[in-house]
């Protein structure tokens, strides 16, 4: 065959619309531009690896963290609320670097009198105000919280020269502190505790008026150590009250001293259990350490109420200790009711307890140590096994907030102890969560006041996976657990929202608009669809579980999560990341057009075009067979010459080429269906299609996301088949979180008015 016939041939063979996209001519020469193409390395979004941090995702060789170790005494004045602490500090340089100086985090000072973080948001009048709120905003004094500072001594007890920005306190060392040295010092401190449910905090105390008690949950209560490491040297971002907390690992001996009538609990080993439990409470507690299946009330309901009335003037101390932890927290009042059930972690014993007023029942004590046990079992088995002793849900009013081996959870029945579904499932939820930031962030360290979503994305979208889990093994008469964030349907409405509202995840906790649905729901959103849709959950479980013991006990960064998934994987998830996690683009994919096609032995339009233009004639070329679309000129022509279906040249071939055995199982297609789909929106997706046959069957094809790189909005696909189409669905199960569905089927349906939805709605 000569080159030209060769050309022709070639040019035949070639799709329509790529042939057309090469013909057609552009008037002027366009200007050349960047890599454009979304499924690019990201080479630019990340740093260069180093000997710190791999390039596979894993810590390098000369990885290293910081070390702060905590002794402290602390007071708890019940009648004033006034908190006292005196703190050793000992600091332990890693680091190859000479520190010059050391940076203290005050967290409380965000509620002092000159705190500046009432100033930084935007505030107007409304309409109307409560007499209660105008008179909190305008007429009484600003609550006087903050760290009063006594004083800072080094280990010799001289006085240490410091310097306190707002949230932050450096301490002015007299000679740098060289690599591999350690230094201790001591702070002495106190503040005034905050009432948490007049003045919203993290931790604080609820006055209960009935009874006159406090309950205190308390937190962010000492001076605490900065971070110092390789990819910013100190953490010192100012505590502005959303973004949380960046700190080091250390061991921890805490005495806290409170009423002798109060029950307490804490982060780290009880030391001196026999000294401030009862008799009674050793004898259950000792009964809780066996007993898998149901908690074991170590203080009851009525001992509590009890309790509400003794007001002792007496001390106690309650002794803790804690290894290899990052922060510490504790609870304290007369009104718990305590419980505890042992927890089978692949052989270990954990504690699962709870916290809680006679005002949290019968919610609490039906459901909240179930779901910590729970809890603790399903995410041992997607990351690590649990490696605390104990793991505590501490009831409190309008919170949920986390610390290493204890948590803060809402979920309170009216004073009937009636509650609806939307209390009880909250509640179980914001255990399930709050319990679960055990794992995100408080082992796997990541950096709160700088990455939200590392930890509150990541623990919410293992929330997900714990809810079910809980379902099954608590409320199997459930259907499905009510998660509120999770499936990708969900996202829809935050992901379809005004962009002018809308920040990438890979935004700084303080500059996120739509905090919850940025930093919670739509990382969980995102790795569920991972999980799921795109990566299946053998290699994303393996993945998600590699980057979690690389990373347990250390302090990641985005990108180590990003590069130890695809490490783990062998999948490119570069075109995930910087969709997903780094724009505020969108999914949406939808079926444009759908031609049916005929085979034919007759050369069709096309053909005959190229081979007028080149003098060519059909005996000059080898047998083809040629594609007609149905109503066009082609078709009818072909039809009425009776050359529709297999040519003889084609029937020759199969005789030529096909074993008899291979010919009695040939299957011809009679139909082929020319579908072009289109991607309206930014973010590639699995192409996910279901094809729908008139006979009632359905195929359903998933397309790698790839087969959006080459054409980022259209992608044409053929389908051969013995059947007839009935009509092409895409992502019929809403996996993708594609944001318009008007477009997602062919024949396309007429899209409802807005009034007819509402009707429809109002009727279901």
């Amino acid at each position: 065959m000569n080159r030209l016939k060769l050309y022709v041939l070639c040019m035949l063979m070639v799709p329509s619309g790529i042939l057309y996209a090469q013909e057609e001519k552009t008037p002027e020469r366009e200007p050349g531009h960047i890599n454009n193409n979304r499924f690019r390395q990201m080479y630019q979004e990340f740093s260069t690896p180093n000997l710190f941090r791999t390039a596979s995702g894993a810590p390098g060789p000369s990885y290293y963290q910081q070390q702060a170790d905590y002794k402290m005494d602390i007071v708890l004045d019940d009648e004033t609320q006034k908190l006292y602490g005196d703190e050793t500090i000992t600091y332990h340089n890693n680091s190859k670097d000479y520190l010059e100086f050391l940076w203290v985090q005050l967290d409380q000072n965000v509620r002092a009198k000159d705190s500046k973080t009432p100033l930084i948001s935007s505030s107007s009048a409304a309409s109307a105000e409560t007499a209660s709120e105008f008179s909190s905003k305008h007429l009484k004094e600003p609550f006087d919280g903050g760290f009063k500072i006594e004083h800072v001594k080094d280990a010799k007890g001289k006085m240490m020269d410091y310097t306190i920005n707002q949230t932050m306190m450096r301490i002015n060392l007299p000679e740098a502190l060289a690599p591999g040295e350690k230094i201790t010092f001591s702070i002495k401190w106190w503040y005034n505790v905050n009432n948490h449910v007049v003045n919203r905090a993290r931790s604080g105390y609820e006055h209960f008026e009935k009874d006159g008690n406090n309950l205190y949950i308390i937190a962010q209560f000492f001076p605490r150590m900065c971070v110092y490491n390789d990819v910013e040297g100190w953490q010192n971002i100012q505590f502005w009250g959303r973004g949380e907390f960046a700190l080091p690992f250390g061991n921890y001996e805490v005495n806290i001293t409170v009423p002798a009538d109060h029950v307490l609990d804490a982060t780290g080993v009880l030391q001196n259990r026999e000294d401030v439990f009862s008799k009674e409470m050793m004898k259950r507690y000792k009964k809780a350490l066996n007993s898998y299946d149901e908690p074991v009330l170590i203080v009851t309901q009525e001992e509590a109420e009890e309790k509400e009335r003794s007001f002792a003037k007496k001390k106690n101390t309650w002794k803790f200790k804690a290894e290899n932890v990052r922060d510490f927290a504790f609870a304290s009042s007369r009104k718990f009711i305590y419980d505890m059930m042992a927890v089978d972690i692949n052989g270990k014993k954990v504690m699962a307890v709870s916290m809680y007023p006679k005002e949290g029942n019968p919610l609490w004590e039906e459901f909240s140590t179930k779901a910590v046990a729970s809890t603790l079992e399903t995410y041992s088995r997607f990351t690590f096994d649990y490696p605390y002793h104990k793991a505590i849900s501490v009831h409190s009013k309008n919170q949920g907030m986390e610390y290493p081996m204890i948590c803060w959870n809402y979920g309170r029945p009216n004073e009937e102890g009636k509650y609806s579904d939307r209390t009880k499932y909250g509640m179980i939820s914001v255990i399930i969560h709050e319990v679960g930031h055990n794992f995100f962030p408080m082992i796997v360290n990541s950096d709160e006041r700088q990455w939200t979503w590392m930890d509150e994305g990541l623990n919410t979208f293992m929330q997900y996976l714990a809810e079910q889990d809980f379902q099954k093994k608590y409320l199997p008469d459930l259907e499905e657990y009510p998660s509120r964030r999770g499936p990708a349907k969900n996202i829809v409405p935050y992901m379809s929202g005004d962009q002018n509202f809308l920040s990438p995840i890979m935004s700084n906790s303080e500059n996120i608009y739509n905090f919850g649905s940025n930093a919670y729901a739509k990382p969980a959103t995102g790795l569920n669809i991972l999980r799921e849709t795109i990566m299946g959950p053998e290699l994303f479980d393996h993945a998600f579980r590699t980057y979690s013991e690389r990373w347990k006990f250390k302090h990641p960064t985005p990108e180590d999560f990003f590069r130890t998934m695809e490490d783990a994987s062998a999948i490119d998830l570069d075109w995930f990341w910087r969709s997903w996690f780094f724009s505020t683009d969108y999914v949406d994919i939808g079926v444009k057009d759908l031609k049916k096609l005929y085979v034919s032995s007759i050369p069709n339009t096309r053909a005959k075009e190229y081979m007028a233009r080149y003098n060519i004639t059909e005996a000059d070329l080898p047998p083809l067979v040629y594609y007609v679309q149905e109503g066009s000129d082609d078709y009818k022509e072909s039809k009425e010459k009776g050359a529709l279906g297999l040519s003889k040249s084609l029937d020759e071939y199969i005789q030529d080429n096909f074993s008899a055995e291979e010919r009695a199982n040939i299957k011809v297609p009679s139909y082929f269906y020319e579908i072009t789909f289109e991607k309206p929106g930014g973010i590639p997706m699995p192409l996910i299609v279901e094809y729908v046959y008139e006979d009632g069957s359905k195929e359903r094809i998933t397309y790698p996301p790839q087969v959006w790189r080459l054409s980022d909005k259209e992608v044409i696909k053929v389908l051969a088949s013995n059947k007839v189409l009935k009509s092409v669905i895409v992502d019929p199960d809403e996996k993708t979180a594609d944001i318009d569905t008007s477009n997602n089927e062919w024949p396309r349906k007429d899209a409802k008015s807005e009034f007819d939805q509402f009707k429809e709605k109002v009727k279901g």
